[in-house]
């Protein structure tokens, strides 16, 4: 392949593509992600490569792998979006950032635990600015983000979201969100929730049938994990990611449950008992907010943040007690 020339260009949006297949791992995953075809997918890196004048794949079996001047071009690449996203902040910042719109990604419990009240308070802090919302998690989250999207990215650490390393956004943590374990009101265990011996041992409900999220979704891969730190595979009869068909079958006596401290007010009419953890820290997620890398000059989109972060630090979901019946 030839050499890097004096007029060396690329076209970003190929650059956009060999970051995604760096996320996604395979040409079929970032075809899916980016709603295009592995064929054209290639086609992308191939063009790139020839810009770029050095080869950026090579074959691994029946798939590729990325090549060491891939990983160089990826390591600039990180700094290019950044740059440009200083660019359009400064840019923004440069008409005040008093009007103009926001698309804020973020998880279900986010959603209802904690934007409603930032978006009341940005609502009056900014009238101008309009903020729509989507739901999503990682890794479709940050690849809307990368893409443009989505502007603000609401999410929990776990597998499928970036390390905290990743240079390719400015993220600052949220709150801590605590799980307690959700019984039907008729469980034996139930009546631990209104005595003083304080929480159970997770493993006393290892042969209970669980109700959980889907193994992909951030809560049904924490409890599955949370489960297996405590000794036990979860014998899991129902798979839901809704907060309220949740509640409705531990109510309904189907199982029990992890629930998040963030939406348990939502539930608060359901007949379930609700107990801390005992044998150590309770099962707990990070929840933080993330931007694309520059972007954080943004007034708008600093705004937004700042508001996030006094909403979660203020939020009463966080500060009720666990030891009863909802």
């Amino acid at each position: 392949m030839e050499q890097v020339s004096g007029t060396f260009s690329i076209d970003l949006r190929r650059l956009a593509v060999l970051r995604e297949l760096h996320r996604r791992g395979t040409l079929a995953r970032t075809a899916e992600a980016l709603h295009l075809t592995p064929s054209a997918v290639s086609q992308q890196i191939a063009a790139l490569a020839r810009e770029a004048g050095v080869p950026l794949t090579e074959r691994d079996g029946r798939g590729v792998r990325l090549t060491g001047q891939a990983r160089v071009l990826l390591a600039h690449a990180d700094l290019i979006a950044a740059q440009l996203e200083r660019t359009r902040a400064d840019l923004a910042s440069y008409g005040e950032g008093g009007r103009g719109s926001v698309t804020v990604g973020a998880f279900s419990s986010g959603i209802l635990g904690l934007l409603p009240g930032a978006l009341r308070a940005l609502g009056e802090r900014l009238p101008r600015v309009r903020v729509d919302v989507v739901e999503s998690e990682p890794p479709d989250l940050f690849t809307a983000l990368d893409a443009g999207q989505v502007d603000v990215a609401v999410a929990v650490d776990f597998h499928a979201a970036p390390p905290h390393t990743d240079t390719r956004y400015t993220r600052t943590d949220l709150l801590t969100d605590v799980l307690d374990i959700a019984v039907p009101a008729g469980h034996p265990l139930a009546a631990r929730a209104r005595d003083d011996r304080g929480g159970i041992a997770l493993r006393e409900l290892a042969h209970d049938p669980w109700i959980v999220g889907a193994a992909h979704s951030c809560c049904g891969a924490i409890t599955r994990a949370v489960c297996a730190a405590a000794g036990f595979t979860p014998d899991i009869r129902h798979a839901v990611n809704d907060w309220g068909a949740l509640s409705a079958l531990v109510e309904a006596g189907q199982g029990v449950a992890l629930i998040p401290r963030l939406v348990q007010p939502l539930y608060a009419h359901r007949r379930i008992a609700l107990l801390g953890t005992a044998g150590g820290p309770p099962p707990s997620r990070n929840v933080f907010v993330a931007v694309r890398a520059g972007s954080e000059a943004d007034p708008v989109l600093n705004a937004v943040r700042d508001q996030l972060r006094l909403t979660a630090a203020t939020s009463v979901t966080l500060g009720g007690s666990v030891g009863g019946s909802v």
